[in-house]
């Protein structure tokens, strides 16, 4: 799904710094898995195969939104 896109706002010791995630290629997404402290965010391929990851402290996170890809077929409007 080209278009899936990841901001994450991490707190880089007292200023915010913004860094993005985005699915490059038709068919990749981007997918975000949390687990000990850590939050990683991936694009992925069809196929399961992990093209790039970007790994961040959950404790400096300040925000983490997701924009998922307009996919207007799954809507019904073409």
């Amino acid at each position: 799904m080209k278009g899936d896109r990841v901001e994450i706002v991490i707190d880089a010791g007292g200023t915010p710094r913004t860094y993005e995630v985005v699915a490059t290629r038709a068919g990749r997404r981007v997918e975000v898995t949390t687990g000990r402290g850590i939050v990683e965010v991936s694009e992925v391929t069809r196929g399961g195969g992990i093209v790039r990851t970007a790994r961040f402290m959950s404790n400096r996170i300040l925000a983490l939104v997701e924009h998922p890809a307009d996919d207007r077929r799954a809507q019904g409007k073409d």
